[in-house]
């Protein structure tokens, strides 16, 4: 059965498919897994066709493996980098990003944004992506090509991503974090604490929602309607974070205290972020060059924690997602991530 992919809204070579994964107590549940596709190259010249020619009659033939990343969002996000599908199409990269269940072009009427109370509910949507977007690229080179996925994931995003490549070695070729959430800002004592007063309020109601101050200078440092330059679904990405439930902090605290014991991913892994953090009640101009969400320094030292091949890259400069950062910082981050995906990737 064919894939029933349509146009999608960030225009031209963008199309996105839609990933049925059920219901839950909110209703259908769905996941949607965008493609980006660039316009074709010019037609090879008729001395580069005969070359291609002579080249297949001299060698036997064998599938081109195809390499695919697939990127995922942080909390209260979506995808909307193009920068990024750009980058990894110019390189022969299949390029497809996973809006997940609850989030961006996967939220529906009447659901509770970003909810979940296990972040390994989040294996079906990686695993419904991953076939989709290797289905995708056999329907177009043939069945018999080998794709070879990678997984790069942002905030959230990384920590669920790393969960689910511990759970599953040898699964993807990489996986490449931009600032994921490993820790709880603080300590481990600070999230032990936290998660024992949460636990039975999450047992029984795990969808109160927490009285935690909505700060907006993340929004400020990247929305073309304050200090930043991009433009931003005002549902998916509003200026404030999406209410905050106990079933989903005590998922995400579980999920770091998994980290904090170790893991063990078998694939490479960069992680990249801000080379500092800016952390505070009010807003300050420092918060336009460095991250204001999380703790790098922290995130760091667990990062070391993911697996036996971890490459850490830190910009100065750079924002939360460092992809939104100001431009001169962007082609500092793109340059070294060129750099390591032809040392571990597209060798």
């Amino acid at each position: 059965m064919g894939q029933n992919w349509q146009p999608d809204r960030l225009g031209d070579g963008y199309r996105y498919l839609t990933l049925e994964l059920g219901e839950d107590d909110e209703g259908p549940v769905a996941a949607t897994l965008v493609s980006y596709t660039a316009a074709p190259p010019p037609p090879p010249s008729l001395l580069g066709r005969l070359r291609a020619a002579l080249s297949r009659a001299s060698a036997p033939v064998q599938p081109v493996p195809v390499h695919a990343v697939i990127y995922i969002h942080g909390w209260t996000d979506y995808f909307f980098q193009t920068e990024l599908a750009a980058f990894w199409t110019e390189r022969g990269v299949a390029f497809y990003a996973l809006d997940l269940r609850k989030y961006g072009r996967s939220l529906r009427p009447g659901q509770s944004e970003g909810f979940i109370t296990d972040l390994a509910d989040y294996d079906a949507d990686i695993e419904a992506a991953l076939a989709a977007a290797a289905a995708d690229v056999r329907s177009s080179r043939g069945e018999d090509t080998p794709v070879r996925i990678s997984l790069m994931a942002h905030s959230t995003g990384g920590l669920v991503a790393s969960l689910w490549a511990h759970r599953n070695p040898g699964r993807i070729e990489a996986l490449i974090l931009n600032s994921p959430w490993l820790e709880l800002r603080g300590s481990s004592l600070a999230r032990n604490a936290a998660a024992g007063i949460l636990e039975p309020l999450a047992r029984t109601r795990p969808k109160t929602r927490l009285k935690i101050p909505e700060l907006d200078f993340y929004w400020r440092s990247v929305s073309a309607e304050a200090d930043g330059e991009w433009e931003l679904h005002p549902e998916w990405k509003p200026r404030g974070s999406w209410p905050i439930r106990a079933g989903w902090v005590t998922a995400v605290l579980a999920g770091h205290a998994q980290v904090a014991r170790g893991l063990d991913i078998t694939a490479p892994i960069l992680l990249m972020a801000s080379a500092r953090s800016t952390i505070g009640a009010t807003w300050n101009e420092s918060m336009m060059t460095s991250d204001s969400v999380l703790d790098v320094n922290l995130m760091v030292q667990r990062g070391l924690l993911l697996g036996p091949c971890v490459t850490v890259l830190r910009f100065d400069g750079a924002l939360h997602d460092i992809l939104l950062s100001a431009k001169p910082v962007r082609r500092r981050v793109y340059a070294q991530l060129d750099r390591w995906c032809s040392a571990y990737l597209l060798r």
